[in-house]
């Protein structure tokens, strides 16, 4: 059994929490997208369970969907075993462009080549 599976909070089981967020308008995973930037854990002092801050980008800074989008994040990754806090931080630096941070199949979804 992975650790993920396991119920221990580590990076693997936050990517697994992420991936099925959908963009609704492109229908590609925002794991995908390359718009999740990065993710720290971390210990909330005298609390039990871990704070997670997420960086995260969205596609275009008038994105209609992006609130939902955060809240779906939110909601993912505070439903994980070991979450006290979430903080999802919405960032545009750097700028999002799919040919840098999009994976080689969300390219393809996208018809980018």
């Amino acid at each position: 059994m992975s650790e993920a599976a396991a119920g221990e909070l580590n990076f693997k089981a936050i990517g697994q929490a992420l991936a099925p967020i959908e963009d609704p308008e492109i229908h590609v995973s925002v794991a995908e997208l390359g718009l999740i930037f990065g993710a720290r854990i971390e210990d909330v002092e005298g609390e039990t369970g871990k704070r997670v801050t997420i960086a995260m980008s969205l596609t275009s800074p008038a994105c209609p969907y992006g609130p939902m989008l955060l809240a779906m994040v939110h909601g993912a990754v505070a439903k994980l075993p070991g979450v006290r806090t979430v903080d999802v931080e919405l960032t545009f630096n750097p700028t999002w462009d799919p040919r840098t941070f999009a994976s080689e199949e969300a390219k393809d979804q996208l018809g980018i080549y």
